[in-house]
């Protein structure tokens, strides 16, 4: 059994304060990592500041033997985003992998979702990523490795009423990871996006109690540790984590119907054949799906 260890390693978790980000730092802090532990302090839809919860969080790894410092800048500046991570530099000498975990909701139906409530949520969640991600990658490519492990979520994957906001930052960040895979290969930087279920603060009003029990944070944390380790060998992937379950979500296309005449008409007669997938393939670049067309084009001369 391959062993997961963090040892001389320094890891950024942000949103760690709390819940899942709660759980993902206290288990890497037992694994050997040193800990940065980044919390903002503030409520569930953004409002509010505090120390507290970084600080509990770091004091319980201390406590366990581990290593860790708090830091409570938010993630949605630039300027933030630099502070997280410089803090790793200062008090650990380097990064060598990120957990992309702080979020905040604010829902409301599409009608009715205000402009700011919307911009928040970007902010937080989309913008978020990137200003944290930005600086942390330019040390991992100077050290040629590194580990970015993004949080994104069912609702941006598959929808879910009242969350336009949310899962439109949510699936911007599967964007997002995808361009850093592909940036990062050649630096042995891996990027992997998970999309957690797990009864928290942020979902107790979604999930019944009686249900939320089987969603522990717990059950998500084995993933994150494993993606954010040195033995992670996957890389530009979506893993689905719920419940003990644990299983990859692919972004697939075939070879569908191809027809360079072809009218409203005939997509309407073939549109079960450009629907159906049948012997699917994962494209993980422009380049490879510009490929498949061309083959598909080829298959039909």
């Amino acid at each position: 059994m391959s062993q997961v260890s963090f040892e001389n390693r320094t890891v950024i978790v942000t949103g760690a304060g709390n819940g899942l980000g709660k759980a993902y730092a206290l288990d890497l802090g037992s694994r050997g990592a040193k800990v940065v532990v980044n919390d903002l302090g503030g409520a569930v839809d953004g409002s509010g500041s505090g120390s507290t919860p970084a600080d509990e969080v770091v004091n319980e790894i201390i406590a366990n033997g581990g290593e860790a410092v708090a830091n409570y800048d938010s993630v949605a500046t630039k300027e933030g985003g630099e502070s997280i991570v410089q803090t790793a530099i200062d008090n650990f000498g380097t990064v060598d992998a990120v957990v992309n975990n702080a979020g905040i909701l604010r829902d409301k139906s599409f009608a009715n979702m205000s402009e700011e409530e919307l911009s928040l949520i970007i902010d937080v969640h989309l913008k978020g990523t990137f200003f944290v991600s930005q600086p942390a990658f330019k040390v991992m490519k100077e050290n040629a490795y590194g580990r970015i492990v993004n949080v994104a979520s069912p609702s941006g994957l598959f929808g879910n009423f009242g969350q336009s906001n949310y899962g439109a930052a949510k699936m911007g960040i599967v964007g997002l990871t995808n361009v850093l895979a592909i940036e990062g290969a050649k630096y042995n930087i891996k990027v992997n996006v998970i999309a957690p279920t797990a009864y928290t603060r942020m979902t107790e009003a979604l999930l019944p109690e009686d249900v939320g029990k089987l969603f522990s944070a717990d059950l998500v944390t084995p993933m994150v540790s494993y993606l954010a380790s040195e033995v992670c060998e996957p890389s530009h992937e979506i893993f689905g984590v719920a419940a003990g379950r644990f299983a990859r979500i692919g972004i697939i296309t075939h070879k569908g119907y191809v027809n360079t005449s072809a009218s409203a008409e005939d997509i309407a007669d073939n549109i079960e054949e450009i629907r159906n997938i049948e012997n699917g393939t994962y494209p993980l670049s422009n380049e490879d799906e510009l490929m498949i067309i061309q083959q598909a084009i080829q298959g039909n001369q």
